[in-house]
């Protein structure tokens, strides 16, 4: 496929805010939906006989598809464009969202949860493919960072909607989610208005009327990554396993059945950890790229993730310790990963690289939220057995270490390349 011709004029940069501003209102939207079953899990356990290994399948389902979809996701946009794919999967998540809300029984629910993940995974590429179209060359890094903070706090504001919407939440299981797809329906709303602003720039070849051909996922280029890459991706599905299983599935009934919160004061805990993670991911990344040293702060942040969990299970601590702890970690982790990846592997290989880290990480949260809700299940949890979430919490802390040792193999390996090649050599000396 063919760019725009070299020296093409760019949109105005009224237009491009513009575009900014519906692809973040778009992203919210998205981040809400995705956080809106955790609130209502203990709902879902009271008014309609959930199990808890159905309250994780509700989660885990919505990964399922990605495995498979997020190779293809990038090809998607590429053949048809970032505007058309936003509208085309706002669409999909939107008719997920209400299906969801709608849904008669716990097949329905399902259906539409596994509706909604065919077409988030591959809306969050379409909007980040805007962005690149509109703002390349241009404060890039900038308007990408704010668009998905703002993304984030649509996670904020599921897990504060028992405060916001207490008379809604009041009234059963399916208010929350009736407002859950409202939300996606201005999510849709901004994707529609989106797409009516990019086809005028466009038209007037102000933007690239087709992008370059997307990198395919070529198994063989495995065989050339180094064991530094290796013990990242480990790092990458055994850390998100944990910590979005947890915290989007089952941490606000955990805060409520075993430490006394009511559901409002368990949602507002829960959501700190992605208000600290707006603010405390751009600057840690800021904070890493200023000191080049990538491996310390991983394994940090990976580190605090276990001993948050440990605090939570094994003391009466206040909650905010854990839930500071947590936060840190959310928010140090994705700034140091991603960069890291980029230097561990060679350019052109990046593509497959991140490919095949967004496939395991996806399988791996859908594997997490179906053994924590067998093991629920299993030992009984509940509001009159605190100690039956013994086994999920000893699940996600061990799984939480294992993390923590790669990212000790990682560090180890790093310190290996930096005293043979250097300290002021080859970039990935610097890991």
């Amino acid at each position: 496929m063919k760019a725009a011709p070299a020296g093409a004029a760019l949109p105005p940069r009224t237009t491009a805010w513009i575009v900014g501003v519906l692809v973040a209102i778009s992203l919210y939207g998205n981040f809400y939906v995705y956080d809106s079953i955790g609130p209502v899990a203990d709902l879902l356990q009271q008014q309609r006989g959930f199990t808890d290994t159905q309250v994780g399948l509700l989660n885990a389902i919505y990964s399922l598809p990605n495995v498979v979809l997020i190779l293809v996701g990038g090809v998607l946009v590429d053949r048809f464009g970032a505007a058309r794919m936003t509208l085309v999967t706002a669409g999909i998540c939107l008719a997920g969202a209400l299906l969801t809300a709608f849904s008669p029984d716990f097949a329905g629910m399902a259906a539409g949860r596994l509706l909604y993940g065919i077409g988030a995974e591959t809306f969050n590429i379409a909007t980040l493919a805007a962005v690149a179209d509109y703002f390349g060359g241009r404060s890039l890094a900038l308007v990408m960072g704010l668009t998905l903070a703002i993304g984030r706090l649509g996670s904020y504001g599921a897990d504060m909607s028992p405060t916001w919407f207490g008379a809604a939440y009041a009234q059963g299981w399916q208010p929350p989610l009736l407002i859950a797809a409202a939300i996606a329906g201005t999510s849709f709303a901004a994707a529609f208005a989106y797409w009516q602003v990019d086809r005028g720039p466009r038209r007037a070849g102000l933007l690239p009327t087709a992008r370059a051909t997307a990198e395919k996922f070529v198994w063989r280029d495995l065989l050339h990554f180094g064991k530094a890459y290796w013990y990242l991706l480990a790092l990458c599905v055994l850390w998100y396993s944990v910590i979005l299983a947890f915290r989007s599935t089952f941490s606000i009934k955990y805060f409520q059945h075993v430490h006394g919160l009511d559901l409002a004061t368990a949602g507002e805990m829960n959501s700190y950890v992605f208000l600290a993670a707006v603010f405390a991911t751009p600057a840690f990344g800021w904070m890493c790229d200023r000191q080049r040293r990538y491996a310390p702060f991983l394994a940090f942040g990976a580190l605090l993730l276990p001993v948050a969990l440990a605090v939570l299970a094994l003391t009466s601590w206040s909650l905010w310790v854990p839930t500071a702890l947590i936060g840190v970690s959310y928010s140090l982790v994705p700034a140091v990963m991603w960069p890291l990846t980029s230097r561990l592997v060679a350019p052109n290989r990046f593509g497959t690289a991140i490919g095949l880290m967004w496939v395991v990480q996806n399988a791996g949260i859908s594997g997490a939220n179906l053994v924590a809700g067998w093991l629920n299940d299993r030992a009984g949890a509940g509001a009159t057995n605190p100690a039956g979430y013994d086994p999920m919490m000893w699940f996600f802390g061990l799984t939480g270490v294992a993390g923590f040792a790669f990212a000790l193999l990682l560090w180890w390996v790093a310190g290996r390349r930096r005293h043979e090649q250097g300290a002021s050599q080859a970039p990935t000396a610097s890991a």
